[in-house]
């Protein structure tokens, strides 16, 4: 592995320290599965002070502050995207792209204080956004640094003390990333905890916690509902998808095959937007498919640090072995060459439908008769978190589009980024549970209150 990795550390109270719990996970290079550090995790004790710091912390932070930190990681950007490509193989060239999102965080919360996000006052009567308490932010391995810097900043522009745990398979760029925010807020309203699956739930189960902030798969969603239910506790969770790409009769073959190509490589397709149901025409469905196969054949496989690489090796071998379970007995075809060694794993498409999410490059194909038809089976999945189309027609595409049940329907397009920077990121059914969004996020971790002098403001009829 080219490129240095930082300790595994935790930040309590404004103290450094190295948790010393061997999770009995090997962390790979994935370019060559060779192990090149341990998973650990911070003692419960520690964890429990962390807790408890966070209880008492209080602290008003400024758009300034926000600010400050988005300046002190501009110059630590390529650094956490060559972290975050060496601990989950994404190729470096989409983790950089993604660094816009680390910077952008920050100011964009600094935006949304000074333009008032905290307080709404109408017609005289106060409406204050106050933060909720505690913040627990728990954060996948696929985009480590994005989705932390995302969570954390809105939970500290909400004024809520952050503990922040990242997955036990990609710890490294939140240390950098830890080190910055350290520099600017007080002790206790930052703190950053390492661990695996019992470090989480010893967060989560807690009353000190008064918020949490989830993005990750549906089994560690179901435990943390089920934990906040008795405390009457607010939950965002962002739990993934099985999205469907439904290709209409007149689609473009290049358009639907780019999208296809692009949905199952981007991120390795270790990413929760990824195609996993590919809805096709009849007619049609050899042609395409034998596009999208072309499309990924072509793709430019290598180590995640090769900026000539477009699609590089999943996470870890664990992961490999996931997705050769979940193709174990089904039809399929893997499209291109991959490496002998490390952990690579060739995009895939099965000959049938796919139930659920298994989070790597694979995805079901159907095919479908007529539109009502495409439809039903677009939806015929309990997740709801991204959905595609693909049609020459927009306004047939766009027609199509409104009667997809998911959080957000693309028509034409496959790109990582939302449709727009301002719209919710909402999930419907198994997806999870209320919605994030460069506004949304931040107001979930508030409160409202509302304060005013009782007569003072009447509603009067004609």
């Amino acid at each position: 592995m080219s490129g240095d990795l930082p300790e595994i550390v935790d930040l309590i109270d404004g103290g450094w320290g190295t948790p010393e719990l061997d999770l009995g996970v090997a962390l790979e290079d994935p370019a060559t599965g060779a192990e090149v550090a341990r998973a650990v995790a911070t003692a419960p004790g520690r964890i429990d002070r962390a807790l408890e710091v966070a209880a008492r912390a209080a602290g008003d932070i400024t758009p300034e502050v926000l600010d400050a930190i988005a300046d002190g990681l501009e110059p630590r950007l390529a650094r956490l995207a060559e972290l975050d490509a060496l601990a989950t193989g994404v190729p470096i060239r989409q983790t950089e792209l993604l660094g816009v999102i680390v910077t952008g965080s920050f100011r964009l919360a600094a935006g949304a204080l000074r333009a008032g996000a905290r307080r709404t006052d109408l017609d005289g009567v106060q409406v204050h956004r106050l933060p909720l308490g505690p913040a627990l932010c728990l954060v996948p391995w696929n985009a480590p640094a994005p989705m932390a810097a995302h969570k954390v900043a809105n939970a500290l522009a909400a004024g809520c003390p952050v503990i922040l745990k990242v997955s036990e398979l990609a710890p490294y760029s939140a240390i950098p990333l830890a080190e910055v925010i350290a520099e600017h807020v007080p002790p206790g309203m930052f703190q950053l905890v390492q661990g695996g699956a019992d470090a989480g739930a010893q967060l989560a189960a807690d009353p000190r916690i008064k918020a949490v902030s989830f993005t990750g798969g549906l089994a560690g969603g179901r435990a943390i509902a089920s934990a906040s239910a008795p405390l009457l506790r607010p939950c965002q969770l962002e739990l993934g998808g099985n999205n469907p790409l439904l290709v209409l009769p007149d689609a473009d073959t290049d358009t639907a095959a780019r999208m296809a190509a692009d949905l199952l490589s981007t991120l390795n397709g270790q990413w929760c937007r990824a195609l996993g149901r590919l809805i096709l025409p009849a007619e049609r469905a050899g042609e395409i498919v034998e596009a999208i196969g072309k499309r990924l054949e072509a793709l430019r496989v290598g180590p995640p640090l090769d900026r000539a690489t477009e699609f590089g090796p999943l996470v870890h071998s664990r992961h490999v072995a996931s997705l050769r379970g979940a193709l174990s007995g089904r039809a399929h075809n893997f499209f291109g060459s991959m490496p002998d060694a490390g952990n690579y794993f060739a995009p895939a498409l099965l000959d049938g439908d796919l139930a659920d999410e298994v989070f790597g490059p694979v995805a079901g194909t159907v095919v479908y008769g007529s539109i009502e038809e495409a439809i039903a089976l677009a939806n015929a999945v309990p997740y709801g978190l991204e959905g595609y189309v693909c049609g020459t027609d927009e306004e047939l595409a766009l027609t199509v589009a409104q009667q997809i049940r998911a959080g957000e329907v693309k028509v034409n397009g496959s790109s990582i980024m939302s449709l727009h920077l301002m719209t919710p990121r909402p999930a419907w059914g198994w997806s999870g549970l209320g919605e994030e969004g460069t506004a949304e996020t931040l107001r979930f971790f508030t409160g409202a209150r509302v304060i005013g002098v009782e007569g003072r403001f009447a509603l009067h009829s004609s």
